[in-house]
């Protein structure tokens, strides 16, 4: 399957698009169908792992001292 440092998200998102767009097509043998399926679960773990990767790197802030320190905004209700 793909390698994560060798596969960019846009890249991972469009090949999982392309695979939703064929099992929806309705018209693809079981086999088939079983091997995209698995794609596009490793796919979806890839794009997941990277969001979750940048998101964790977006919440950090670096401090005055050079600390990074995590950043949330206190929501009002």
């Amino acid at each position: 399957m793909t390698n994560e440092k060798t596969i960019t998200f846009e890249e991972a998102m469009s090949k999982l698009e392309q695979i939703v767009d064929k099992l929806e097509e309705g018209d693809v043998p079981l086999e088939k169908a079983i091997l995209f399926y698995k794609e596009g679960m490793e796919l979806s773990k890839l794009c997941h792992d990277k969001l979750k990767s940048v998101e964790e790197q977006l919440t950090q802030i670096i401090t005055e001292d050079g600390r990074a320190e995590n950043f949330s905004i206190d929501e009002e209700e």
